[in-house]
C-alpha cells in the first residue's frame, strides 16, 4: 500500500499510474541513506504531478523503513528543481486550471511529508532551486549547496504568490525582511549569497559536492535518528507554542527518549570517552 510518509496509514495513495517503477525520480537506498534525486534533467528537474506522486512514494518508502536514517533530495545534472514543469499546466489549460486541488493534491502533501518524517532530511542543492523548488529545499531540515547552484523565487514573475510552503518556509529560514525582498523582487541569489542570508548551511565547489554531500549524510545517518527526529518536531511546535509549553514537552520527550538504546548508548559512550555508535532505536 503506497501512502505518504506521515499520513494515515489506512489512506493509499491513488495514481494513474504504476509508480512501482519510478520515471521521473531515482530513488535508492546504501549505508542507511535514502536517496531521492530528481530526474528530469533536461528540464532542470521541473515538478510535474507524477514527480510530485513518485517524491511522496519514495519518502513513505522511507519512513517505514527503519534501515533508512537519513533522507538526501537532490538533482541530476545541472539542476536542483526549476519549480513546475508550466507546460504541464499549458497541455491541461489555463482556464480550465485548478491550481488549489493541484497544490493540496501534491505540493502540500510532499511539503508536509517532508517537514513531518521522523528522519533527517537534507537538501542536495546542485545547481537552480526556482519556485516551489525552493520550497522543496527550505523543507528540508539542511541545505548543502555547490557553488554553481542558485536559488530564485520566482512566483512574482508569473503573477503569482509563493506557494509549497514558501511563504511559511522561507521566512523562518531568512528572517521575514529577507524573505519578503526576495519572494516581492524575485531577485536571484547565488551560492555565496545564500550562504551568508543562512539560506543553505554549506557551499562546496561543484567538483566536491557529490563526495560532500555523501559525506554529510553519513554523519546525519550515523546520529541518534530518534532524538533528530523528536527536535525536528519540537522546534516546530516551538513557533507557535508558549515557553511554558516548551519546557512541558522537552520534559515528555526526554522521558521518551531516555528509555531509548540510544540514549543508553550515547551515555555509556560519554563516560567511556568514545564515539557514540546509535542504532536509530
Amino acid at each position: 500500500m503506497l501512502r505518504p510518509a506521515g499520513g494515515d496509514p489506512q489512506q493509499a495513495a491513488t495514481y494513474p499510474w504504476p509508480v512501482a517503477g519510478f520515471e521521473q525520480i531515482v530513488f535508492d537506498t546504501t549505508d542507511g541513506v535514502a536517496w531521492i534525486r530528481l530526474n528530469r534533467p533536461d528540464k532542470l528537474n521541473a515538478l510535474t504531478s507524477r514527480m510530485s506522486e513518485e517524491l511522496l512514494d519514495a519518502l513513505g518508502t522511507a519512513n517505514g523503513d527503519p534501515a533508512v536514517r537519513c533522507v538526501v533530495i537532490t538533482g541530476e545534472g545541472r539542476g536542483f528543481c526549476a519549480g513546475q514543469d508550466l507546460t504541464e499546466f499549458q497541455e491541461r489549460g489555463l482556464e480550465q486550471l485548478d491550481i488549489a486541488e493541484h497544490l493540496r493534491s501534491g505540493y502540500n502533501r510532499m511539503i508536509t511529508a517532508i517537514t513531518e518524517l521522523p528522519k533527517p532530511v537534507a537538501a542536495g542543492v546542485n545547481g537552480v532551486a526556482a519556485g516551489a523548488g525552493l520550497s522543496l529545499a527550505c523543507a528540508c531540515d539542511v541545505r548543502i549547496a555547490s557553488d554553481q547552484a542558485r536559488f530564485l523565487q520566482a512566483f512574482v514573475k508569473i503573477g503569482l504568490v509563493p506557494d509549497s510552503g514558501g511563504n511559511y518556509l522561507l521566512p523562518r529560514v531568512v528572517g521575514q525582511a529577507k524573505a519578503l525582498e526576495l519572494s516581492i523582487t524575485g531577485e536571484q541569489v547565488d551560492a555565496a549569497e545564500a550562504l551568508r542570508i543562512g539560506l543553505v548551511n554549506v557551499v562546496v565547489p561543484a567538483e566536491e559536492f557529490a563526495e560532500e554531500l555523501r559525506s554529510y549524510a553519513t554523519r546525519l545517518a550515523e546520529g541518534a535518528t530518534l532524538a533528530i527526529g523528536a527536535t525536528k518536531r519540537l522546534i516546530a511546535e516551538g513557533g507557535s507554542s508558549t515557553l511554558p509549553q516548551t519546557l512541558e514537552r522537552e520534559d515528555e520527550t526526554q522521558a521518551e527518549l531516555a528509555g531509548s538504546a540510544d540514549f543508553t548508548e550515547g551515555v555509556r559512550a560519554f563516560l567511556e570517552k568514545r564515539p557514540a555508535k546509535f542504532i536509530g532505536r
